[in-house]
């Protein structure tokens, strides 16, 4: 394992090692007791859904590629030397939204001030489902609740992952059911939906840091990252509408990617929107400092030509979200992006 490998799985897949020889294809161990499930590709971590109760969400965390270099952020669960120390509520991978009925699910953390906890939302997760291992892929699927600040619980949510992996790529699957135990509005909000928090390396060269506000007008302060000249950001976005670095942000296509390199090692994150998706294609909220995020439930928040979308379901209505994640240990070309992104629409959901 690259010495990039977040702490936090060494440990539980140490004593996975010693206790029987390295199973072949897609695994899962099943610790409920530690909060955790965690993923390997023939013996080798993946990553760990895992459900931590310093965080207010579930998340997938780390995500490594093929070569065992980790492309996600230590902070905050483990931190690594260099990285930025913003945004505590930015863990992994996650999915959830900054305005569901006026509570925010995105930006809440241990960080959010007592007399501010009532206005925030929490992720719950309630059973493991399933956990099916396999030759080429893995089915996980988990259930949790959307519990407001006032103890409502709003959203019940069904995610089941896929976890693949073929030549130089590993891939997540997320399918993810909401369905409303109340009458819920999605505000139009820029903090959404699916995102993840990257390594600093895949961080853009241009980003210097600077003030973030949230949706309520509070400020983050995104310092400029110490200087590493044997790890230095390189991180560039690229949409399937051939928008490239700072400019993605606000900007809508079916994929995006990020791609940099560490050392002599190139790796490139996509996400891919499904066109069965509410607001396909979607927005991205991709910023410099390593927020990537796909948001097809804003619209005025990027474009303010656009009138807010407000996407809402009455009591018992559901919705369905469909996103594929795929690790690169490589660049790929845009057109071999297309030409994932064609084939992942052409499959039923």
């Amino acid at each position: 394992m690259s010495k990039l490998a977040a702490p936090i799985l060494l440990v539980a897949f140490a004593a996975t090692a010693c206790a029987a020889p390295a199973a072949k294809g897609v695994q899962f161990v099943v610790d409920e007791a530690h909060r955790r499930v965690d993923i390997t590709i023939d013996g080798a971590p993946f990553t760990s859904f895992i459900w931590p109760t310093s965080l207010k969400k579930p998340v997938l965390y780390p995500l490594i590629d093929d070569e065992g270099v980790t492309v996600t952020r230590g902070y905050p669960l483990s931190p690594r030397p260099g990285e930025r120390v913003d945004h505590p509520h930015h863990a992994g991978l996650w999915f959830n939204y900054g305005n569901a009925n006026n509570f925010d699910f995105w930006n809440n953390s241990d960080a959010i001030k007592p007399e501010d906890r009532s206005k925030m939302g929490t992720i719950l997760e309630t059973k493991i489902l399933s956990a099916k291992s396999g030759p080429d892929r893995g089915e996980l699927v988990v259930k949790s609740v959307w519990i407001t600040g006032t103890n409502q619980k709003l959203i019940e949510e069904t995610t089941h992952y896929t976890f693949a992996h073929h030549n130089r790529t590993r891939v997540i699957d997320q399918l993810v059911t909401l369905k409303a135990l109340d009458h819920v509005v999605f505000h139009d909000d820029k903090e959404g939906l699916l995102g993840l928090r990257v390594a600093r390396w895949l961080e853009s060269p241009e980003e210097k840091g600077g003030i973030f506000m949230d949706p309520h007008g509070n400020p983050t302060q995104v310092a400029a990252a110490p200087a590493d000249a044997s790890n230095p950001p390189t991180g560039v976005y690229l949409t399937s509408e051939g928008v490239k670095g700072p400019a993605v942000w606000g900007t809508r296509g079916r994929w995006c990617s990020l791609t940099g390199h560490t050392g002599s090692h190139s790796a490139t994150i996509a996400i891919f929107d499904h066109p069965g998706n509410p607001g396909y294609p979607t927005y991205w909220h991709a910023r410099g400092y390593g927020l990537f995020a796909a948001n097809p439930l804003a619209r005025t928040i990027f474009d303010p030509k656009q009138p807010p979308l407000n996407y809402t379901l009455e009591k018992g209505q559901s919705v369905t979200f469909r996103y594929r994640v795929i690790l690169y240990s490589y660049a790929p070309t845009a057109d071999d992006l297309n030409r994932e992104a064609d084939a992942f629409a052409a499959e039923p959901r």
